[in-house]
């Protein structure tokens, strides 16, 4: 290859390399720990390290509380995930319209006590899910507690359609309105709706001060790097 050619070739091969280097670094941090509770663990394999208040969520991270523990998340949408105790949530997938919104998030509440409260992302970004239930949200503030062989959603602000693994859905529409999702012995699910809720997660918030407290990803965060380059164009895409 002659100097011009690979003088030319040059801003090619430069991008590429910040793709490949971002796609594995930079673009995965997602949001950060905000309160930090006693034992919560980011857990990779059998891997498991404490989490400290100001360190990153990444996309693909597993995060577990400990008994008495309790954690909140504020991710780059200003999304508020919050988290009682023996809890266990997964970000699946992440992609970033830009610095500070989804175009698609999926978050997996396997196991334990939550709050959610929806980011400025658009609202069809957002895919929640537990062992028995697929959630919607329309600009929301949701309780979910999953348990084995039952999820309990109850609707605290906005809306919100919930769906069994079987396609029965209910839709929430008014504060208190409750999914609850059970999977029997014979192997079905039953959802069925209440309008006052059996729980909430009020009193998980009165155990840890800022618990559920809403924060803003704050300007001074650091910076949170999407797989988007100037111009638009999406590294790997």
């Amino acid at each position: 290859m002659n100097l011009r050619r690979l003088f030319l070739s040059l801003p090619a091969l430069l991008l590429a390399i910040g793709c490949s280097v971002g796609a594995a670094h930079a673009q995965k941090r997602v949001g950060e720990a905000v309160v930090v509770q006693k034992q919560v663990l980011r857990v990779a394999g059998s891997a498991a390290n404490q989490i400290n208040v100001g360190e990153a969520m990444m996309r693909d991270d597993t995060v577990q509380t400990g008994i008495e523990s309790a954690a909140r998340f504020v991710m780059a949408d200003s999304t508020n995930l919050s988290l009682g105790p023996n809890a266990s949530l997964t970000l699946d997938s992440t992609v970033f319209n830009d610095d500070h919104s989804y175009r698609d998030v999926a978050i997996r509440m396997t196991t334990g006590a939550f709050r959610f409260v929806t980011g400025h992302s658009e609202k069809t970004a957002y895919k929640i899910s537990t062992p028995l239930a697929t959630i919607g949200v329309r600009g929301t503030i949701l309780d979910i507690l999953t348990v084995r062989n039952s999820t309990t959603v109850v609707l605290q602000e906005g809306g919100s359609k919930v769906c069994a693994p079987d396609g029965q859905c209910l839709e929430l529409i008014n504060p208190g309105d409750t999914a609850i999702i059970t999977l029997g012995d014979n192997g079905k699910f039953k959802i069925k709706k209440a309008n006052i809720p059996p729980w909430t997660f009020a009193k998980t918030c009165a155990s840890t001060a800022g618990l559920c407290s809403v924060n803003k990803y704050a300007d001074d965060s650091p910076t949170v790097t999407p797989d988007v380059q100037d111009g638009g164009m999406l590294c790997g895409r």
